[in-house]
């Protein structure tokens, strides 16, 4: 029974690394916009993530049903990425003229490596647990994935941050913003990496007895002098 609930932990947490692997990658946490008061017009929407901006040019003809905003940013356009420079010296990306944006992508990204970390002990262990007499391989793996879903929502909350920074600066043309599919995987990584950590632990706490009667019928006699 302890097995198959491993088993079934285990498909959960493939499903939250997947998730965490595709938020990290990707560059669709969060959607960028200017307020557009008229049609037929061009305006320029971003959309980024951890490690790059990208930026579309988008011929406006019709009202964007979810706002005022530019888009939406499926929308045909020309589309310019450019890498933040995280870790190198160089000039900042256009949109963080704000000094202080670059630490939050930063800070996020570098959190994020440690979620990615915690993701790979917490798999060997959880790999090693499956063999046999292992089995206390699983509360390290615990841990580990629930330090993973932590930090995985302490960059979330960071990129919410930076994105609140951007569109209350008065140095940046983004007025409309909404958070986009990449942020979504990382909140479900969250859940999931967390949930299932809490999960092993669980599991892997010592079995207590249904009957109290039962570990006294099973301890050893004492000896009488």
């Amino acid at each position: 029974m302890t097995k198959t609930k491993v088993k079934i932990t285990f498909l959960v947490i493939l499903v939250g690394i997947s998730s965490m692997l595709a938020a990290v990658v990707t560059d669709h946490w969060a959607v960028l916009s200017p307020r557009v008061e008229r049609l037929n017009i061009t305006c320029e929407a971003a959309h980024f993530g951890l490690w790059r901006l990208c930026k579309k040019s988008i011929f406006i003809v019709e009202e964007d049903p979810q706002g005022k905003g530019c888009g939406p940013i499926s929308l045909p356009g020309v589309k310019n990425c450019s890498y933040f420079k995280h870790f190198t010296s160089g000039e900042e990306a256009e949109v963080f003229e704000v000094k202080t944006q670059k630490e939050y992508n930063i800070s996020a990204a570098a959190i994020d490596i440690f979620s990615l970390a915690f993701m790979t002990l917490g798999s060997l262990c959880l790999l090693g647990a499956f063999g046999k007499g292992r089995d206390y391989l699983l509360r390290p793996a615990g841990m580990f994935f629930a330090f993973a879903g932590l930090c995985i929502v302490i960059s979330v909350e960071i990129m919410r941050q930076s994105v609140k920074r951007m569109i209350d600066s008065d140095e940046t043309i983004w007025i409309e913003y909404y958070y986009s599919w990449s942020f979504a995987c990382a909140c479900a990584a969250f859940t999931l990496l967390f949930l299932s950590g809490i999960s092993l632990l669980i599991i892997s706490m010592p079995h207590m007895p249904r009957n109290p009667w039962e570990t006294c019928m099973d301890a050893e006699p004492e000896p009488i002098d």
